[in-house]
């Protein structure tokens, strides 16, 4: 199990704008901001439950790789509902709301590139009904 992970950016509110918005619709709540930094999910306090996964936004010197982060999502229509929150917030399509029976017969996923050029992805193991 993931217990952080860090997404570099060269702004931080710009950052925080796309990430309210793309997180939001996966049901990931911002639970701090920091000049330098943002978090989203759940905090690690006594008495929370897991899942425990926290995102920190961090300025710092940025080089657009491969890497690659998944959030999951609850089901197929969030999916949909990150993919366009994504690009109505600066991101770019890196592929859009779909099954992936290459990863396996129920990967339904959405791939995008944050303003920064971070891909990441909204994935669900469930099928639309009517699929």
């Amino acid at each position: 199990m993931i217990d952080h992970l860090s997404i570099t950016t060269t702004d931080v509110d710009r950052a925080q704008t796309f990430y309210d918005a793309v997180l939001e619709t996966l049901d990931y709540p911002r639970v701090y901001r920091r000049p330098e930094a943002i978090g989203y999910g759940v905090r690690q306090r006594d008495g929370d439950a897991p899942p425990y996964i926290s995102i920190y936004l961090c300025r710092g010197s940025f080089v657009p790789d491969n890497r690659h982060w998944a959030f999951r999502a609850p089901s197929p229509a969030a999916v949909r509902a990150f993919h366009a929150a994504a690009l109505q917030h600066g991101g770019t399509d890196d592929g859009p709301p779909g099954l992936r029976p290459q990863y396996n017969p129920d990967y339904y996923g959405a791939f995008v590139r944050d303003p920064d050029g971070n891909r990441i992805e909204a994935v669900t193991h469930q099928r639309e009904e009517n699929e």
